[in-house]
């Protein structure tokens, strides 16, 4: 279960929550990442408009999302409102709730492979995590792309790193992102068409991290496509190999010329 350093939510934090027990003149709620601890729901805090009957707005285990409005730290009270959620707010907190869940998943597998509690796992790991980038999916995912110094940023243990990385690919796949740009190349030598075959030819040498797609868009123009993991590795790559087949193209005497091309 996701859950929350904190032992009490803080005024006008969103919170996931379990439907419980459903009475006339309010509802009580489980915080699901807090523990399951018991917060209440006014009934004048269920619905901005008039029901009849609360159970036409919740039910018992049903999953809502409501926003902390009272909090007695002394008696361990929590009020909450479910009529104060925006739409927009509910939904962004059930797709980080899910992403939670998600993240959550992996390193459930990770501590049982370590013989680990999931306090444990929480204390030395989870924290961390969302203490350096606010979103442990969003750590997860950048180790999968850019390797395991994001995990070691966070002062992780070498034992947990370890077994982290073999597990993340098994889960998350590298994001893949795309540049793209344009070519135009002309000439009027005999054997033009062979001079610009060897430019287009050169495009594609010692190429590593990423993926490169050459074709023509109707002679002259030719459209060179590189996809991968990282912006900077691809921009870093097409400058690359254009000012390699620009040096080219001057010594087989072809026109050349190049554009970025916006994608969308």
């Amino acid at each position: 279960m996701v859950k929350k350093k904190e032992a009490l939510p803080s005024i006008n934090e969103l919170c996931v929550a379990t439907v419980d027990k459903v009475f006339d003149l309010g509802v009580y709620v489980k915080l699901d990442e807090y523990e399951n601890l018991e917060a209440y729901l006014p009934w004048n805090e269920v619905s901005s408009k008039w029901v009849k009957n609360i159970r036409e707005v919740v039910k018992e285990g049903q999953k809502v999302v409501v926003k902390v409005i009272r909090v007695d730290r002394k008696k361990n009270q929590v009020d909450v409102s479910l009529k104060r959620v925006a739409e927009v707010e509910r939904k962004r907190k059930l797709k980080e709730w899910k992403r939670a869940k998600r993240a959550e998943k992996i390193l459930e597998i990770v501590s049982k492979k370590l013989g680990r509690s999931m306090d444990e796992a929480y204390s030395e790991v989870w924290w961390k995590l969302e203490k350096a980038y606010g979103d442990v999916l969003a750590a997860f995912e950048d180790a999968s792309t850019l390797g395991d110094s994001v995990l070691r940023d966070a002062e992780l243990s070498d034992t947990w790193i370890s077994e982290l990385m073999k597990e993340i690919p098994k889960h998350i796949k590298p994001k893949q992102v795309r540049i793209d740009g344009r070519l135009t190349l002309t000439t009027y030598e005999s054997d033009g068409i062979y001079r610009i075959k060897e430019v287009l030819e050169s495009l594609v040498e010692d190429l590593e991290e990423v993926k490169l797609r050459v074709y023509s868009e109707g002679a002259p123009r030719y459209r060179i496509e590189l996809v991968g993991t990282d912006y900077k590795i691809l921009e870093a790559k097409l400058a690359e190999v254009v000012e390699r087949a620009e040096t080219l193209s001057k010594k087989l005497n072809v026109s050349f010329s190049f554009e970025r091309v916006k994608l969308g």
